[in-house]
């Protein structure tokens, strides 16, 4: 009796701590952020116009539960890509216009973090409302980055 308990058990754990337990985290993490970023880069420069679709689809896994690519134009922060659909009314807007529901603006921030040399990333930090029908607001940070001459890009988390 005591055998089939522990089996139990060690078997209650394994599941608990597989992979499909970790996928039903409603948030991305810093790490995958970041990963999402660097692969967003690397899709750039191998072909821009086709990375720039696949963000604004939310396609080739650039899109995560609540993470996303997001990219503007350096020279005037004209947003070209935005993977988030409840932001899709976002394309062609100024990311420098971008501010919180209390307000708080944080477009700037990530418009100078795209000023910044290629290849440096910089961690943007706000408040934002969660994707959902609650609208709580937590803390987020973005990973943003310059990745040619001419464009910028992000990842966010909430942390």
């Amino acid at each position: 009796m005591v055998g089939k308990l522990v089996v139990a058990a060690m078997s209650a754990a394994v599941t608990a701590a597989s992979p499909a337990a970790f996928a039903e985290q409603p948030h991305g993490t810093a790490d995958e952020a970041k990963a999402m970023l660097m692969r967003a880069v690397a899709a750039v420069r191998a072909d821009k116009a086709k990375a720039l679709d696949m963000f604004n689809k939310g396609e080739g896994g650039f899109r995560d539960r609540d993470l996303y690519v997001f990219c503007a134009n350096a020279s005037d922060g004209t947003l070209v890509a935005i993977g988030n659909p409840n932001l899709k009314q976002a394309l062609g807007i100024d990311v420098r216009a971008g501010q919180n529901s209390t307000g708080t603006a944080f477009g700037v921030e990530v418009y100078a973090a795209m000023q910044k040399p290629e290849g440096q990333i910089t961690e943007v930090s706000y408040v934002s409302a969660t994707p959902g029908p609650d609208d709580t607001l937590l803390a987020k940070e973005t990973f943003v980055t310059r990745v040619d001459a001419d464009l910028g890009c992000g990842v966010g988390y909430y942390k």
